[in-house]
């Protein structure tokens, strides 16, 4: 019994002196990879008008469910919901959603409609609108506005009758611009691969609720259901269900692609010597140390979601490969703590690398120049 106190007593003390290391790095050790899934209308705002009865809000309903059930089978994924019912939810709120929850994808659901038979499946990034069919369907989905109450005030600097309105709105979202087409794509290759739809492409235009967001964010246009053929498809379990794991398995794709790109297996091979953990302090301030955690020939966002949720990451051009740090410290002791960070978080082939007047110079260097 004394025994098993005194380990007690060990393990709270072990979790005290940790705990401030922890939230000084703001490290999320139980974090997943959050997917926000948006069901495009609701409540009284029915979506696209049909003559065969199908309702647009209903279907993008049951697709989204469908596909939050397949992707809560990855312990790995947590997936929220801007509705689960048949309620209306205004565009800015969704955006909202997301943002509070700082997601790493935001996919929103549709059903696209024409005055003729059209058929296909296509997805949307945010973008200024390249012709004039890509514009009618973001003003179609953008008078889900109107629906909402004192909307001239939220959205008194966008007219969705104006294909000029939407040039400001691509700003935010730029920076993800290169994730939300890898996403994009990762789901039109599905639905041609899988379900053997007509591929109508990944395409850009100014839809208001994937402007709200600050994360890789896109719009699905599942097909049409004013197609007698594809809307009796889309309204159909079999038809739901097909779809939806086909846009979850995109999603998983996408995400491993990250953990692929940016993994421990692109480190680049440099030989480094271990130090003792007691080393000096930099005394010399343009003596900069840093973790170098990844290397590879794609230039990627530095941001949370495409490092394993490490932040403060840095990007360096070295001939033909782009090299990741994790943090920047003149303190050697601290620099060896976020090495440990980086490998708990996956990095296992992680090393420090030192710059002096902002050039890599060798570690040894640095550490001599510091105990001088």
């Amino acid at each position: 019994m004394k025994t098993h106190r005194v380990l007690l007593f060990v393990s709270f003390i072990i979790v005290l002196t940790c705990s401030p290391l922890l939230m000084a790095n703001n490290i999320k050790l139980s974090h997943k990879f959050v997917v926000v899934l948006d069901a495009g209308h609701g409540g009284k705002d029915p979506g696209r008008p049909t003559k065969n009865g199908y309702k647009e809000k209903d279907i993008a309903l049951k697709i989204v469910l469908a596909i939050g059930a397949e992707l809560e089978k990855n312990p790995d994924i947590k997936v929220i919901y801007t509705r689960k019912t048949d309620v209306f939810v205004d565009l800015f709120e969704r955006g909202k959603i997301a943002n509070k929850a700082e997601a790493d994808l935001f996919v929103s659901i549709h059903c696209n409609a024409h005055n003729t038979q059209a058929e296909g499946a296509e997805t949307y990034v945010l973008g200024i609108h390249r012709n004039k069919t890509n514009f009618e369907v973001a003003k179609a989905e953008n008078e889900a506005i109107y629906f909402e109450e004192d909307y001239e005030k939220k959205y008194s600097d966008f007219n969705p009758n104006s294909p000029e309105a939407v040039i400001g709105l691509t700003l935010a979202q730029e920076e993800y611009l290169d994730q939300s087409i890898e996403l994009a794509t990762h789901i039109q290759k599905n639905f041609v691969k899988e379900l053997h739809r007509k591929d109508r492409g990944v395409k850009q235009a100014g839809f208001i609720v994937l402007h709200q967001t600050v994360m890789p964010s896109v719009l699905v246009e599942t097909g049409f259901i004013t197609n007698r053929t594809e809307g009796a498809f889309l309204n159909s379990k079999r038809g739901q269900q097909e779809i939806a794991k086909s846009i979850a398995e995109a999603i998983v794709n996408y995400k491993n692609s990250l953990n692929q790109n940016v993994g421990e297996d692109m480190v680049a091979a440099e030989a480094t010597n271990k130090q003792e953990v007691n080393q000096p302090t930099s005394s010399d301030n343009d003596i900069i140390f840093k973790v170098q955690i990844a290397a590879g020939s794609r230039k990627i966002a530095t941001k949370p979601y495409n490092f394993k949720t490490l932040d403060d990451i840095s990007r360096e051009q070295e001939g033909g490969l782009y090299k990741y740090y994790y943090g920047s410290t003149p303190d050697f002791n601290k620099v060896q703590k976020l090495e440990e960070i980086a490998k708990t978080k996956g990095y296992k082939s992680s090393f420090i690398v030192a710059f002096k007047d902002g050039k890599k110079i060798s570690l040894d260097d640095a550490l001599k120049t510091s105990a001088n």
